[in-house]
């Protein structure tokens, strides 16, 4: 199938803002296509971003059958544009197709439909120290029906947009609150997947304890609420003495985020320990209190790597590192990002770059 690309006249074309902030700014155009169960995916376009027509009835609507994804396209010293591990995120997207009912994309279209857009949008992309194009796929069910089923039409599309740092501080450590009376997910449900209803699961809580001056929610499992998960828009790492890092291991009901498993990769090279545990909430806070937790930190696509100075928990703080960024988190920010930008040796061959025209 074909990519029809509908730009823009030039002279109604924008270009990367010098102020932007994350998720708020978004692209001229944007790559959609539709599905059919007789026909399958079909209407494939890059077109200029515009809104979505939906049926008051549309099964997305009522029941929340979608799924998403977000990776980040970075400006390299050559001006050309470098993705970071995409075939990893079509991957998950398929993986939360199939847990969503959803029809699945063919990863290396998904990669060709995103390069397109790329291509044209390439002024989007900011060159700014820390800054990078965020790009959210998106699948929804269209179909207009009220009974409860899985949808049989489908909309995939992709927007982008340039975007700074996920938190108003930068790389300052943020306090962290872990949630003993909420939960997000439960082994068996749809926590491993990247799907909508996940997020707005969390809000409430969140919406809370941002009351109270913590930036995230630390989510604990749903059947004891005693192991340590993933906090709302990361995963959750503890560095041991300086030099273990660890993190709890997939559960089913932990989202599996590619910036963790590039950590996990990342760090051994780079002379660290790196462990998968079930980590009891009670352990690590007593871990902390000690002093053998030197380090914590949370990692993703939007933050990347983000220092925890503060975790809050049954009413008490536990303070990590005297809330200060540590060496362990900035060296991995570093050698990560650098990785992205194209500044350091990238030895996994994560980087995809599209040369500008």
């Amino acid at each position: 199938m074909s990519i029809v690309i509908k730009p823009l006249d030039v002279a109604k074309r924008g270009a990367c803002p010098a102020e932007f902030s994350f998720g708020g700014t978004f692209s001229d155009h944007m790559f959609s296509q539709d599905y059919a169960p007789t026909v399958g995916w079909h209407n494939a376009e890059v077109s200029p971003y515009h809104p979505l027509t939906l049926d008051p009835s549309a099964a997305v609507l009522h029941y929340s059958q979608e799924i998403f994804e977000g990776l980040k396209a970075y400006r390299n010293a050559q001006g050309n544009i470098n993705l970071f591990r995409p075939g990893e995120n079509f991957k998950r997207f398929n993986r939360s197709a199939k847990r969503m009912v959803m029809p699945q994309v063919d990863e290396q279209f998904h990669f060709e439909a995103l390069k397109s857009l790329i291509e044209l949008d390439h002024a989007w992309v900011p060159d700014q120290v820390g800054s990078s194009l965020y790009i959210r796929p998106t699948m929804i069910a269209t179909s207009s029906k009220l009974g409860l089923g899985a949808s049989a039409n489908y909309t995939h599309f992709i927007i982008t947009g340039p975007a700074g740092a996920y938190f108003q501080g930068g790389f300052n450590p943020i306090p962290v609150f872990i949630a003993d009376k909420y939960r997000r997910a439960v082994v068996g449900g749809v926590g491993e997947a990247k799907t909508g209803g996940n997020y707005a699961a969390s809000l409430y809580a969140s919406e809370e304890v941002a009351k109270l001056g913590y930036s995230q929610v630390l989510w604990l499992d749903a059947v004891e609420g005693r192991f340590i998960e993933e906090v709302g828009a990361m995963n959750i790492c503890f560095v041991y003495d300086n030099k273990k890092i660890v993190t709890p291991s997939l559960s089913g009901s932990i989202l599996p985020g590619i910036t963790r498993d590039s950590i996990l990769k990342l760090a051994p090279t780079l002379g660290y320990e790196v462990s998968e545990q079930r980590l009891d909430v009670n352990q690590v806070m007593a871990d902390i209190d000690s002093g053998k937790i030197t380090e914590c930190f949370g990692c993703g696509t939007a933050a990347v790597i983000s220092p925890v100075g503060k975790l809050c928990f049954m009413g008490k703080d536990y303070i990590v590192n005297n809330n200060q960024s540590g060496a362990v988190a900035k060296h991995l920010y570093d050698q990560l990002t650098g990785i992205q930008y194209g500044t350091v040796a990238d030895p996994f061959d994560w980087i995809v770059e599209i040369p500008v025209k």
